[in-house]
């Protein structure tokens, strides 16, 4: 067994295989101050294809040529993983993707009202003709087209409805509800993709944004009501509060739910140090999945358990996700941890030793640097030694 978490989550088992498609290299890269390099697109593309994803969003080449460029080399990468990229609802967008040799596109228009009257500046019925236009241009070009609905959890269903209606009618391939500022609880998420599932016979996809903190939630919540796809990025950057954390939902999928995707999870921690190295944004030390501190444990209680047995204090084996397991001693540790760790180590201590060993520990200066596990012995042979109690 390589994960021990609660049994209340598979009382009503319900697992599916979903898709995931990773936007890290167009969303991610909508991070302010984030910009890739041709080169590093590629890099980030190929350990993602490592890993398992489904589908790649490799950027938005209409922006610029520069943009185009780097698609495409993403697109002529030889991945097993399908390439898509983001389109407005406009046929230079989609002629841009055309010359960037992608396999599929993404669609985005908004039908919210708050965006037609402000952003759009023009009604629901222009709106969707223009999208469906967009999509029967894409399709006649043998693209993967899915249609995505900007703002989708603060649109009216009516509104949201003509939009699906008009792409299904089209045969747009997929429908995507995007949380675009993050602001739906999973509840509201839930209710939202269970109406549009029960009325549409076509894949759906949600792209969740963590303004609330909520993103892996409200993904997760899609999946429980039948979503087929989930928009994810690595170390969740992106715009604003970023999105739904790749390694995350990932996780979450194998072991709260028992999805297996048949990902190499090993790969999930080079993948974000890469990521985080190529983007310039530090991985928090308290990040799930991927921080440092993730499997690092000092209290004296917890260390001393998991020497014994991992499981007390750690819900999956790190070696999953291409982690490990750091015991870090210092003036929350315990004689039983201590013990322990310097028996597993070989290192004989009498009790004398072991109690100003522990003491030593516990009046450690507040600015003084954690004893990381390896260090441990070390430090124990020259605290003995300062004390007289060996040479």
């Amino acid at each position: 067994m390589r994960y021990f978490t609660s049994p209340y989550n598979f009382i009503q088992p319900d697992v599916r295989r979903v898709k995931i498609y990773d936007t890290t290299l167009r969303d991610g890269e909508q991070t302010p101050g984030v910009k890739f390099s041709k080169e590093q697109k590629v890099e980030i593309a190929r350990k993602l294809d490592e890993l398992g994803v489904h589908s790649i969003e490799a950027g938005f080449p209409v922006i610029s040529q520069y943009d185009e460029d780097a698609v495409k080399a993403v697109a002529n990468s030889r991945l097993g993983a399908q390439v898509i990229c983001l389109c407005r609802s406009k046929q230079k967008d989609i002629d841009a993707a055309l010359r960037a040799d992608v396999d599929g596109v993404i669609v985005f228009l908004s039908v919210s009202d708050l965006h037609l009257k402000y952003k759009l500046h023009t009604d629901l019925q222009s709106s969707v003709k223009m999208a469906s236009e967009a999509i029967e241009y894409a399709k006649a070009h043998g693209l993967f087209v899915q249609l995505s609905a900007e703002d989708a959890t603060r649109t009216s269903l009516e509104n949201l409805f003509a939009l699906f209606k008009a792409a299904e009618e089209r045969k747009a391939d997929r429908l995507g509800i995007a949380d675009t500022t993050g602001c739906i609880r999973p509840e509201g998420m839930k209710y939202l993709v269970e109406r549009v599932r029960k009325n549409f016979n076509i894949e759906l996809s949600v792209h969740c944004h963590d303004d609330f903190g909520l993103a892996v939630a409200n993904s997760l919540a899609a999946y429980e009501a039948g979503i087929d796809a989930i928009s994810v990025s690595v170390n969740g950057l992106g715009e604003r509060c970023g999105n739904a954390a790749l390694e995350e939902v990932v996780m979450a999928l194998y072991a709260l739910y028992g999805v297996d995707l048949g990902f190499k999870t090993e790969v999930i921690q080079e993948l974000s140090e890469m990521v985080s190295r190529f983007s310039g944004v530090p991985i928090p030390i308290n990040k799930a999945i991927v921080g440092s501190n993730a499997f690092r444990h000092e209290s004296g209680i917890h260390v001393a358990a998991v020497i014994k047995c991992p499981f007390t204090y750690e819900s999956y084996e790190p070696q999953i996700v291409g982690q490990t397991r750091r015991l870090t001693f210092g003036r929350h540790s315990g004689t039983e941890g201590v013990r322990e760790k310097l028996k597993a180590c070989n290192f004989e201590i009498s009790e004398e030793e072991l109690a100003e060993v522990i003491k030593t520990l516990k009046h450690l200066p507040v600015d003084s640097k954690p004893i990381d596990n390896g260090e441990l012995c070390d430090f124990v042979s020259r605290v003995l030694r300062e004390k007289g109690l060996r040479k």
